[in-house]
């Protein structure tokens, strides 16, 4: 018994030794008892309990403090009621100022209750942000919000281009939370939720095996799970043995599975090698390096029968909570009176928890730390509003025996593989370190593929009706009840589908119209089973719009289109002037006086030597003008000998060609164009009253509608052949004036009519033929790439030219648009070349002339004079009248004016 007593007062020695060496100030005036509240039978329970103490250790040994934090630690062991009851018993018997705790968020629901109700704050780490410290005036949240990590996980999913996500998450309130924080962040990076799964915690293996194998027959291979360890670890090994472990899968783990991995065996690290995972970020400063030294050494003397336990996040947020809550305390101060007001309780039957009344220090605490801000060893250490506010998520890879760091997420900076400005890579896609996927593969999974073999195959609707089959043709066989199609659309589609990166089963399915007197689908009707889920794609010749693309994806058109008009091609009302109809009168006018003109200066050139240009003066006139028409044909039978005269005639017989060949061409455009209808386009139609046809389930029915609202004027054609028997019929006997359809269509009707119709108006652009899908299925972006791909390698083309051959003779039909009289405008050019050429050549023949003629002009006695006396003597000779007809012919020889000029 002695030896007994003298071991309890050397106990008690040895306590007072390590408080005063530690800085307590046992002399304290007042001591704060805060109650906590763990799951101290779990890892973290007990590495929360180790962090606590230390923290209060550590806070006190620094300074002396006029108060003190008595911890009271009391388990609630991992149940509700008694998470509760615990925090009554606190308030009842320690009249606690403050709790840190519960850890779980369904048991720090009851008790924040409990903490309003007697105003008293509660600390709690619980994550799930179905509890909000703006409902609560004494909830601080101790950790960061689960919600803080759906915009890091959404940045991974966008970062690889996944568009459809499955979550997984336990069967809690815990794991519920995340839902509609990470659906919306997702749905704003181009991302689908496209199934959500619950995991119960009490499932048993074959229950989590069996929902796994539901999982696997979907297309989807990218998976987000939100649980608690004890879950994630069956769940995990489950999958692995479902043969969702493999290549071409996707896992991301919420923050508390990523921070909690050192707490789970070494199976269940085993099975998640490739997971990807998001976490708090703490720092690595030396501080914490010294913490986690003496926290490991001191957790294991107090957890021996623990194998493995580390530190996390979870930890230093505590430690920093306690050494926030010691510095509030310390500021707000414990006084001697009652901690409780108890006044306005009336008596009689009270519960425990009317009969605790309400704290005096209660307020002021809480509105301490509702905006608490310091440097711990979390790091920036601030909470706002209540809540701890997030900054950086690690991005971790689970490989081998534990997680890697393979880059960080922080809000306006997205993600990298540093956390220092400047030492990103520029590629967005290098901007995250190396990730092993499962199945040991460094290639990113597509995120989606091909079911498992017992899943359905895609559907894909096809109309049993076309106008052509040159586009589709369908038909079922009878005893199989196989759909056989074919056509361009169905070779676009299936080349598309045979060039993507993976394979995809698929299966055409064939619809009527529900009225089954209607011969033609409407395309309407059948996207709309893409948004009711009965099929998965729809291949036809659908024209985007933008009323279709509200109720499915579409990819890229495979071929551009746009709606145009048709008109039946009529006899032309003949006319005695219609050849003056090429040229404008101006242009008549100019050419004339250009044909003068130029036979007018070959005259000149030629008149004193050739002898074809000589003769009387109504000879001389004539050929003028024989010589210069003649160019017209080519005919002219003068030969020049000056080379003046060949340089003018050349240049003028290239404008005469350009001229002859530009009458002819547009006089041809005309005489087309004049078979023609007299309105060019569907909108003069319609306003005229016309009837105009179009085919049914077609888009183009809205363009009709904003032009004619009397839909009397509309009928519905759904062939080829009922257009030819419309449009040959007439309004005038119930058929139509025109046929308004897309281009393709058009193009392939006038290959077979052309010689009855033609295709006239302007060309009202759309986006052209695309194949919808459901919508935000990954399918359309992928077949959208490949239609890019057949583009550019010429298979497009090939598929063009077995459908539809080379082109047909519509397209060679001209529009009103296209042809104009020509104008002197056209030809201003050909005109001033042809002018200055017979000016040049003028001025040179003039100069050369005045040249050599030069003394004729400097005589004193005028070259008239000179002339009278010429004919003067001649006229005495012989040859007399001879003489005076060539003078009055205007001819007067060369060597006679010599001889003038030469004589004295």
């Amino acid at each position: 018994m002695l030896l007994i007593s003298r071991l309890t007062f050397l106990t008690f020695l040895l306590h007072l030794l390590f408080h005063f060496t530690n800085g307590f100030n046992t002399t304290a005036a007042a001591k704060a008892d805060v109650g906590i509240i763990l799951d101290l039978q779990t890892p973290l329970g007990k590495m929360y309990k180790t962090c606590i103490s230390m923290a209060i250790e550590d806070f006190y040994s620094k300074n002396t403090y006029k108060t003190m934090i008595v911890p009271h630690f009391k388990d609630s062991n991992s149940d509700i009621v008694s998470a509760a009851s615990t925090a009554i018993d606190l308030l009842k018997n320690s009249e606690v100022i403050a709790i840190f705790g519960p850890q779980r968020s369904i048991q720090a629901d009851f008790v924040i209750d409990i903490g309003d109700k007697v105003n008293v704050p509660i600390i709690s780490p619980a994550t799930s942000p179905s509890l909000s410290p703006h409902e609560s005036p004494f909830f601080i949240r101790s950790s960061w919000s689960s919600a803080s990590q759906a915009k890091a996980v959404a940045a991974i999913v966008n970062h690889f281009g996944w568009r459809e996500v499955v979550l997984v998450y336990e069967d809690t309130n815990y794991g519920s939370g995340l839902l509609p924080f990470l659906a919306e962040d997702l749905l704003e990076s181009n991302a689908l939720v496209s199934n959500m799964t619950l995991i119960s915690p009490s499932a048993d293996n074959d229950a989590i095996l069996e929902r796994l194998f539901e999982l696997k027959k979907m297309q989807t291979r990218v998976f987000v799970v939100h649980m608690l360890p004890p879950v994630a670890s069956r769940f995990f090994k489950m999958a692995r043995r479902a043969g969702m472990m493999e290549e071409g899968y996707a896992w991301i783990i919420a923050d508390a599975l990523t921070s909690l991995l050192d707490s789970v065996d070494s199976e269940t690290i085993e099975a998640m090698q490739g997971v990807v995972g998001v976490k708090a970020c703490s720092p690595r400063s030396s501080e914490v390096h010294n913490f986690t030294g003496r926290w490991r050494k001191r957790f294991r003397q107090e957890n021996m029968e623990l194998e493995t336990s580390e530190l996390n996040v979870f930890g230093l947020w505590a430690y920093d909570t306690i050494v926030a809550l010691a510095e509030s305390v310390e500021r707000v101060g414990v006084d001697a009176s009652p901690r409780f007001n108890k006044t306005g309780v009336g008596r009689g039957n009270l519960t425990d928890l009317e009969a605790i009344g309400t704290s005096n220090s209660g307020p002021k605490l809480a509105h301490l730390l509702k905006n608490f801000t310091s440097k711990g060893l979390s790091g920036d250490f601030m909470i706002k509003n209540g809540e701890l506010q997030p900054s950086v998520f690690e991005i971790m890879n689970v490989i081998g025996n534990g997680a890697n760091s393979v880059g960080f997420w922080k809000k306006n900076h997205g993600i990298s593989k540093r956390l220092k400005k400047g030492d990103d890579n520029d590629d967005p896609k290098q901007r995250l370190g190396a990730v092993v996927w499962p199945g040991q593969t460094s290639e990113a999974p597509r995120g989606w593929g091909v079911a498992a073999a017992n899943a359905r195959k895609l559907r894909i609707g096809v109309p049993t009706k076309c106008r052509t089959s040159q586009l589709l043709d369908v038909s079922i066989d009878e005893e199989t009840g196989k759909v056989n199609a074919s056509g361009f659309c169905i070779d676009v589609f299936e080349e598309a589908m045979i060039s993507l990166p993976y394979p995809v089963q698929f299966e055409y399915i064939a619809f009527k119209n529900a009225d089954q007197n209607s011969t033609f689908y409407n395309y309407d009707s059948l996207i709309q089973q893409l948004a009711l889920k009965k099929l998965d794609g729809v291949v036809a010749d659908v024209t985007m719009s933008a009323k279709r693309s509200k109720q499915a994806d579409i990819t890229i058109p495979y071929i551009e289109s746009g709606i145009s008009t048709v008109v039946p091609i009529k006899e032309s009302k003949e006319s005695s002037w219609d050849f003056m109809e090429p040229l404008s009168g101006q242009l008549w006018l100019t050419t004339g006086a250009f044909f003068v003109f130029t036979g007018f200066v070959v005259w000149v050139l030629e008149h004193r030597f050739n002898e074809e240009f000589q003769g009387p003066l109504h000879q001389q006139v004539g050929m003028i003008l024989w010589f210069a028409f003649s160019t017209l044909t080519f005919s002219q039978k003068e030969k020049v000998k000056s080379n003046l005269s060949r340089f003018v005639v050349i240049v003028w017989l290239f404008a005469v060609l350009v001229l002859t060949a530009s009458y002819t061409a547009n006089l041809t455009s005309l005489r087309t164009v004049k078979q023609l209808d007299d309105t060019t386009d569907f909108r003069d139609i319609t306003m005229k009253g016309e009837s105009v046809g179009f085919k049914e389930g077609s888009f183009v029915r809205a363009a009709l509608d904003a032009t004619q609202p009397d839909e009397s004027k509309f009928k519905v054609l759904t062939s080829f052949q009922e257009y030819d028997e419309a449009l040959s019929l007439g309004t005038t006997r119930g058929g139509v004036a025109a046929i308004v359809d897309n281009l393709p269509s058009i193009k392939l009707f006038l290959n077979d009519y052309c010689h009855k119709y033609t295709m006239t108006g302007s060309i009202h652009r759309n986006s052209g033929f695309g194949f919808p899908f459901q919508k935000n299925s990954p399918l359309a972006p992928d077949v959208s790439r490949a239609i890019l791909e057949m583009k550019e390698n010429g298979k497009m083309d090939q598929i063009s030219r077995k459908w539809f051959g080379g082109g047909g003779c519509g397209s060679s039909n001209a529009t009103a648009a296209d042809s104009k009289r020509l104008t002197v405008n056209n030809f201003k050019g050909l005109f001033l070349i042809t002018g200055l050429s017979s000016f040049s050549a003028l001025a040179i023949f003039l100069f050369i002339f005045f040249y050599k003629n030069r003394l004729v002009w400097g005589s004193h006695t005028s070259l008239k004079h000179k002339l009278a006396q010429l004919f003067d003597r001649r006229a005495k000779q012989s040859e007399k009248s001879k003489a005076m007809s060539c003078m009055c012919c205007g001819e007067v020889k060369w060597s006679t004016i010599e001889l003038v000029v030469t004589r004295p």
